[in-house]
């Protein structure tokens, strides 16, 4: 969702979605990339800013009606047990297995099978480094955001010069987790490229399912979730709330 105090109407659909969900869904599963940015759970805690007491409102409510499990994405990995406990939601470890009536699924954020993109991975373990977390967090929220803001528009910067198919996963790493976790599906994000792919691993059939990207504020409106369920393994239109 990319949520931020600059997507007021990408806020809004996503608090309708959250009524929706709770009103419709057994658990609510977030993987990830729901806060644009997020710059440490005392954001939340000690004095958040209007738009996103709005949202952490809307999602107190829902951990309260259904199970909910918030994943950090790499928009957000700083998300932390502050964060889920004063939701009263859980923190999702990725990726995880879920055993469903379409059998055992995996859920991930999605950025850890994009493995061609040697600059991103090596980032990723860098920012995931638990001593610089804790140099950050030591920081003030004034410097804080502004090195959150420049590593954003450094990331900006790094996609101009990469293709498509670098940023997207790789099919070996989709096809070892696949194997490695004995799942039927895999479920993840990250991409912007919302598909269901049939694929074929070790003699089985398989799918992978691209979460899409949500964005009510520029353009093409855009959004949307995965229903699994004793139908199938779906893919759901956010537009359509909006027409509700």
């Amino acid at each position: 969702m990319h949520l931020s105090q600059a997507t007021p109407h990408t806020r809004d659909v996503f608090l309708l979605f959250l009524e929706q969900a709770c009103a419709q869904a057994d658990a609510l599963f977030l993987c990830g990339d729901i806060f644009d940015a997020w710059i440490g759970d005392d954001l939340a805690t000690e004095d958040p800013p209007p738009w996103l007491q709005e949202v952490l409102q809307s999602l107190q409510k829902t951990a309260a009606t259904i199970p909910m499990w918030l994943g950090r994405g790499n928009r957000d990995f700083l998300i932390g047990k502050r964060l889920t406990e004063k939701l009263g939601a859980n923190l999702l470890s990725a990726p995880i297995c879920l055993e469903t009536s379409q059998g055992r699924v995996l859920v991930s954020h999605g950025d850890e099978y994009c493995t061609a993109d040697v600059g991103y991975q090596r980032f990723k373990r860098v920012v995931n480094n638990p001593w610089l977390q804790r140099v950050y967090l030591g920081l003030s929220l004034k410097q804080r955001r502004a090195i959150a803001d420049w590593a954003r528009r450094r990331s900006v910067a790094s996609h101009q010069g990469k293709t498509a198919e670098i940023m997207d996963v790789t099919p070996e790493a989709v096809h070892e987790a696949l194997r490695r976790s004995g799942a039927r599906a895999l479920v993840h994000g990250h991409t912007h490229r919302p598909a269901i792919h049939a694929l074929h691993v070790n003699g089985a059939d398989r799918l992978r399912v691209v979460l899409p990207d949500w964005d009510f504020d520029h353009g093409a409106q855009r959004g949307g979730w995965v229903v699994i369920d004793a139908r199938g393994i779906t893919l759901q239109d956010a537009t359509e709330i909006t027409a509700q």
